[in-house]
């Protein structure tokens, strides 16, 4: 028997990642005059949008069981 194992690869780049190493390309060649707040925020941002959707189950979860 062969030992087979399935790996799965990715063949592209996260948007997020790709926009954010833009903008430091940017902000380093001096293209760009933002401050490095927005230069990172597409990290943040979408952080911050994950942690909206998150919580938004976990209350949702909470009123549907009447605990709140």
């Amino acid at each position: 028997m062969k030992n087979e194992s399935k790996r799965y690869e990715r063949h592209g780049h996260d948007p997020v990642v790709a926009l954010t190493l833009i903008f430091v390309v940017l902000k380093a060649a001096g293209f760009i005059s933002w401050s490095w707040l927005w230069v990172l925020s597409p990290i943040w941002l979408t952080f911050l949008f994950f942690a909206a959707i998150f919580s938004a189950i976990l209350v949702g979860g909470r009123i549907a069981k009447g605990k709140w």
